[in-house]
């Protein structure tokens, strides 16, 4: 259900702007995505998960304010990254 070592580096080598980069938001959001999707698979055995439904509302929550940064702040990384991603907005 979490997100493995080994993808979790794939992620960062994909998003990072530069090399040892981490803390970006790009990277940040993809993490995150990541989180968010196996979250979604897990509740479609798990319906009654409410627990970690919270859980899942926080992690879009951040999300969500790690986007309006971006995109307050550099509106071409926004565009670029939620087309990456495939994030409907």
């Amino acid at each position: 259900m979490s997100i493995t070592a080994d993808r979790k580096a794939e992620l960062i080598t994909t998003h990072a702007r530069s090399t040892g980069d981490t803390g970006s938001a790009e990277v940040q959001v993809a993490i995150l995505s990541e989180r968010i999707a196996n979250l979604t698979e897990h509740f479609k055995t798990h319906k009654k998960d409410n627990h970690s439904r919270r859980g899942l509302l926080k992690l879009v929550s951040q999300r969500r304010s790690l986007l309006d940064h971006l995109k307050k702040s550099d509106q071409g990384r926004y565009q670029a990254l939620i087309e990456t991603l495939g994030l409907r907005r």
